[in-house]
């Protein structure tokens, strides 16, 4: 079933027939099947290894960003915001730092924009966002509740949106 939602879903958004076009979701690409990733490992803000195997079972929204990156700072409270209205749902956001990052300074980009809600994770070699095919930031990829890729969107989104949240309730559907 969720296939067919996936699929039903993709044409959907390849005719521009879908209202989540809006809000950012114009570049937003469904696959046609769920995708392995080669690479599941990251680190917490402490660096304490951690894998993507821990979020098993909820629809994970895995964004890249950095501190450095002005789109990702105006996306990320939506983000704090969709794991607040979600989080309870089935839905987690993560969070993953590009590359280096001084925890630090990572701390102090969560504190100016009052992120309550969010995770702080890192992927100092890059190694899992090279496995997802992240070439800028922001960048979002969505997994299903077996960890495999089922979306993937380049760029800034409204992630607290009517669009995002229709969207993120259809990846639920079983």
């Amino acid at each position: 079933m969720r296939a067919i939602c996936a699929g039903l879903l993709y044409g959907a958004l390849a005719l521009g027939a879908n209202s989540a076009l809006a809000g950012g979701f114009e570049k937003l690409q469904v696959h046609a099947a769920p995708k392995a990733p080669a690479v599941t490992s990251f680190v917490t803000i402490d660096g304490v290894p951690m894998d993507l195997s821990v979020y098993a079972g909820d629809v994970v929204v895995l964004n890249f960003w950095a501190t450095w990156c002005a789109p990702c700072k105006r996306e990320m409270p939506g983000l704090d915001r969709l794991q607040a209205m979600m989080g309870h749902e089935g839905i987690e956001v993560v969070t993953m730092a590009f590359g280096r990052h001084n925890p630090m300074a990572m701390e102090k980009f969560w504190d100016r924009a009052n992120i309550e809600n969010l995770p702080l994770h890192r992927d100092p070699t890059t190694e899992l966002a090279q496995a997802f095919g992240v070439k800028g930031l922001p960048h979002t990829v969505i997994l299903d509740a077996e960890g495999n890729e089922i979306a993937s969107l380049p760029g800034e989104a409204e992630w607290d949106s009517a669009e995002a949240i229709a969207l993120l309730e259809g990846f639920l559907t079983d």
